[in-house]
């Protein structure tokens, strides 16, 4: 609880809605193009100690939200299985602590994603950014990885700005 309030993240990781009335688990079940399409709940999936442009109400992450997922398995968990939903949508998958291109969906989700000043590349950033905050740093890195190794000097090659590339070399921690 922060001034009485309880923290808002760890409260949408226990269930509560977001600013605008959607749950964790209601997110977690969209599609790939709501998604993509939607911009303001990236925020509340991976919020990060930065406030963010695109949704400037989102809380962010205070010294509460961090003491209260490293204090709990089950929103560390909540955690991991809203990352495990994203690495689908970019065609990605984990193999037990590795995560890796999933060759049967990466060529059409690349479409979507792999070029240069996508916005999803801020949102890869802001999630390594949240794992490694929120107590899940061996996801991050692992995230981390595989962007720069598999991606960026395989398929992705020349399709991501050196900014991004400097941004996702810097994200976790």
């Amino acid at each position: 609880m922060t001034g009485g309030r309880p923290d808002p993240i760890a409260a949408f990781y226990s269930g509560a809605a977001d600013s605008e009335g959607r749950t964790l688990a209601e997110i977690l079940e969209w599609d790939d193009d709501r998604l993509e399409m939607v911009h303001d709940y990236i925020q509340w999936l991976f919020p990060t100690r930065q406030p963010s442009g695109v949704n400037p109400i989102a809380p962010t992450v205070t010294a509460e939200t961090i003491r209260r997922f490293a204090g709990d398995l089950e929103l560390r968990e909540r955690l991991r299985r809203a990352f495990d939903r994203m690495l689908v949508f970019y065609g990605l998958k984990r193999r037990g602590a590795r995560i890796e291109i999933d060759d049967a969906r990466f060529p059409a989700r690349a479409g979507v994603w792999l070029h240069s000043g996508n916005h999803n590349h801020l949102r890869l950033t802001r999630i390594m950014d949240s794992l490694a905050t929120l107590g899940l740093p061996d996801e991050a890195l692992a995230l981390q990885r595989c962007l720069l190794e598999d991606v960026a000097d395989g398929p992705g090659a020349g399709r991501m700005s050196p900014r991004t590339l400097d941004f996702w070399r810097s994200a976790p921690g």
